[in-house]
């Protein structure tokens, strides 16, 4: 259980704090889960006083929050919540923070436990590092516990990675360290190791003998919206597959862990990312499409091409998609191809794993002309939380026809109450010490070396594969479904 602590976060005047995080623990306010005691701490530059702050969060908490806002229980939230004006890299700042704490301590009875949440760009993360060991905050006293959560991007390569990984490090203990992949805290990625190791007829068929292959698929209809300078540095590859999409494929694809411990988990993440095929240069452009949407339509309305976005090169060769054929090499997935796609400005939106099972033999009902469809497990992450099994009956009447059909878990209908937001979870894991959820710093390092190749491939290689287009709308450039065709597979339509 969380004992009460102080949550500081930096980065306090940022999107992040207002649309996910005071909500999320506000959420956690409400639902009875957050200790009674627990202060949170906003620290920015942007001059305000605590009164100011806790007005503009509640304006955006109301907005939010899953629940809306309840008057009494916001009025007995926001005392907790305090603001402290500082430059990240001011000295006398962190100073006077120290003694802001010891008073909350004193007045909460927190017991001195710390939790700093870097809601920051990386460029700051070794500036408030320093300055918290020099102000005496990063250490431990009486029991006490202080921890910290770092917010992806976590790099932008393997050597920014590593260096990131070693700033903090200086700083705080790993196991005292958080970072942060909100993907991890939905209520169905969490369920993924339940459904497999909780159910006695998935796991037996968990395996090259029974699966065909597997499909991961995060899509939005949404463009970059106003994070065209983010996007520009970053594209799909970097911002979604180095971290969300290898985290699911790593949960699909791992071993049963020995006990429910955070690095008896992490452990068998790590074989997952250890087993990847590292690809050439060459493979680069046969196993991976990039492509970038032009303009199109969105649910009737007309929308504008990547290149034509505000604050975006007219020359831009970033990726707004990107699909990948990955090879997980041991055993269990000897020869079981992931297929991996995330694009923006697609035909819908959503994000789901599909496990695709072998066909059954070609005798019996499979003679016909047009053979049976195989059997499909959906694991839905958003926005639909559930799962799925579709499967072959025989429709009612004297005649042989044979139909698909869905076996379908929602999550909302079948427990009767909306899931937790991601966050909500993942804050409440931080302040209990469980890391579980959090990835290790030998995963993200891992991660960042498969992706390594495919960005040198793409910038810095003498051929570069080409960067495809698609219309805004569709779902992706024809090379991404050449990518399964020539596989003898075709993506599934979500």
């Amino acid at each position: 259980m969380p004992q009460p602590c102080t949550v500081i976060i930096f980065g306090a005047s940022g999107d992040l704090t207002f649309r996910k995080l005071i909500p999320a623990l506000y959420n956690l306010a409400a639902d009875g889960d957050l200790p009674a005691a627990t202060n949170i701490v906003g620290f920015a530059r942007r001059p305000k006083t605590d009164d100011s702050w806790r007005g503009e969060l509640k304006e955006t908490t109301t907005k939010s929050s899953r629940s809306g806002l309840n008057e009494e229980i916001w009025g007995s939230f926001a005392p907790r919540i305090f603001y402290h004006q500082s430059e990240f890299g001011n000295a006398a700042g962190y100073q006077s923070l120290a003694k802001r704490l010891d008073e909350l301590d004193a007045q909460s009875g927190t017991r001195g436990n710390r939790l700093f949440y870097l809601s920051v760009s990386p460029t700051d993360y070794e500036g408030i590092l320093t300055q918290l060991a020099a102000a005496g905050l990063s250490g431990t006293k009486g029991g006490a516990w202080t921890r910290v959560i770092v917010e992806k991007p976590f790099g932008t390569d393997l050597s920014t990675a590593h260096a990131l990984n070693e700033v903090v490090a200086r700083v705080f203990r790993e196991k005292d360290t958080f970072r942060i992949d909100h993907y991890l805290g939905k209520e169905t990625a969490q369920n993924i190791m339940v459904l497999r190791f909780g159910n006695g007829i998935f796991e037996p068929l968990w395996n090259s003998h029974y699966i065909d292959h597997v499909q991961i698929t995060a899509a939005e209809p949404l463009g970059v919206e106003q994070r065209g300078p983010y996007y520009e540095s970053s594209g799909a590859l970097r911002d979604m597959v180095q971290n969300h999409l290898l985290q699911l494929l790593c949960l699909t694809a791992m071993e049963p862990p020995t006990d429910l411990r955070a690095d008896s988990v992490r452990d068998e993440k790590v074989k997952v990312i250890r087993s990847l095929r590292q690809m050439t240069i060459e493979e680069v452009g046969t196993h991976v499409v990039r492509g970038q949407y032009a303009a199109g339509a969105i649910a009737g309305k007309e929308v504008k091409a990547y290149r034509e976005e505000d604050r975006v090169s007219p020359t831009s060769m970033t990726e707004t998609y990107v699909a990948v054929k990955v090879n997980v090499d041991n055993w269990r997935w000897a020869n079981v191809p992931f297929y991996i796609r995330v694009g923006k400005r697609l035909a819908k939106g959503g994000t789901e794993i599909a496990i695709q099972f072998k066909n059954a033999p070609n005798v019996l009902f499979n003679k016909a002309a047009e053979p049976l469809g195989p059997n499909v497990l959906v694991i839905r992450i958003q926005p639909d939380e559930g799962i799925s099994l579709r499967m072959q009956c025989k429709m009612p009447g004297n005649a042989i026809r044979i139909e698909p059909v869905k076996m379908d878990f929602h999550y909302g209908t079948s427990f009767g109450k909306a899931s937790p937001e991601a966050y909500e979870r993942l804050l409440l894991d931080a302040m209990s010490g469980d890391a579980t959820l959090f990835a290790r710093r030998d995963e993200v390092e891992g991660a960042w070396k498969f992706v390594d190749v495919i960005e040198e491939a793409w910038h810095q290689s003498e051929n570069p594969p080409p960067l495809c287009t698609y219309p805004s709308g569709s779902w992706g450039p024809k090379e991404s479904d050449d990518l399964l065709e020539r596989d003898g597979r075709t993506w599934r339509r979500m």
